[in-house]
């Protein structure tokens, strides 16, 4: 008996590692003092730009979302999907991204889709300035169904101490606006299946008139990176809190930033919600209390900033990619929480 007859093909890890090396190379930055392969991704701190620089992390995961890949054989967009989330994670806090690391999981390890998974990350990297740094790939036999895997990824960024977002200024008058999301984003997915695929039996390639496209096509929508849109505000010291709209929707992530004492009223007819929304809500009968909680609903990040600058700052988000970005709320006085009006 060998290694391979129990389930693990090490020619085959070696294979999507040459694979990622090369992936992985293009997104170098001038910091990156390994390789691909090492022990640990060696990355050195940027020496000019900050007086006290302060190093923000996070990580994550893409959720059954991943279904959806499994489904359609198409697997590069789940990890943009990855990258771009973790970036909107640390942005909220004013962190730029430095590096990315990724752990990919599997029963059975299939090189052309690890390289799919892996070609989608560093596109993402790429995009939005940081390396791929490095990262694991396990194969689990007997762990994960055939064809399947997990995926999750960890980012740090860099933000100077005087310049970290916090939303503790945040006071009454203060002005929030919406940025769109581009879908679902990465949050949802288990009640999004269950209405689309239990209780509707659609297919992956079915089509659905009320959101002009496949419902596949609709899910599979890339989550968005807020960077480009958001940085140019950020860098002009006009944020005072910031919230990645993720699981919990505006509800349970609006009030990560809040103070004690600070209420965020949200206009619920301020922005229109998104066909795909609107249709998951009818046909798995959803309240709208629910929708809010389960779903970003069209708003993937919420930007707080004084009134005097609030039409300066939704110019500049809408000129640098944030289309459609309204007003949809007010900070006032009351019991931490998101109250819907």
């Amino acid at each position: 008996m060998d290694y391979r007859q129990s389930g693990v093909d090490i020619d085959a890890g070696n294979e999507a590692v040459r694979r990622i090396k090369s992936l992985a190379r293009t997104t170098f930055t001038p910091d990156v003092l390994s390789e691909i392969g090492s022990f640990g991704g060696l990355f050195r701190l940027p020496q000019s730009g900050y007086r006290e620089p302060v190093l923000v992390s996070s990580a994550d995961g893409v959720g059954t979302k991943l279904k959806l890949a499994f489904m359609s054989g198409r697997h590069g967009t789940v990890g943009q999907d990855l990258v771009n989330h973790c970036v909107n994670d640390i942005l909220v806090q004013g962190a730029t991204p430095l590096f990315f690391l990724d752990y990919l999981a599997t029963g059975r390890l299939a090189p052309d889709v690890a390289g799919d998974v892996v070609s989608g990350m560093t596109k993402a990297c790429r995009e939005n300035g940081c390396a791929l740094l490095g990262g694991e790939t396990a194969e689990m036999p007997g762990f994960y169904a055939d064809g399947e895997y997990d995926l999750a990824g960890f980012i740090v960024g860099i933000v100077d101490r005087s310049r970290v977002i916090d939303g503790s200024g945040l006071a009454p008058g203060d002005v929030l606006i919406g940025i769109p999301s581009t879908g679902l984003h990465t949050n949802g997915y288990s009640l999004a299946r269950r209405i689309v695929f239990d209780t509707l039996g659609l297919s992956f390639d079915s089509d659905v008139p009320e959101i002009g496209t496949t419902i596949g096509e609709a899910l599979l929508a890339v989550h968005r990176s807020y960077l480009p849109i958001v940085l140019p505000v950020v860098s002009r010291q006009l944020v005072k809190g910031m919230a990645h709209i993720t699981g919990g929707g505006i509800t349970d992530n609006l009030p990560r930033i809040l103070p004690e004492g600070r209420l965020a009223l949200i206009e619920r007819q301020s922005w229109q919600t998104p066909p795909l929304f609107r249709f998951l809500a009818e046909a798995g009968d959803v309240r709208d209390e629910e929708m809010l909680r389960a779903f970003n609903m069209g708003i993937g990040m919420i930007v707080a900033t004084d009134e005097r600058s609030a039409q300066v700052v939704l110019d500049l988000i809408r000129e640098h990619g944030g289309e459609g970005s309204v007003i949809i709320g007010r900070i006032a006085e009351g019991e931490r929480g998101v109250a819907y009006i």
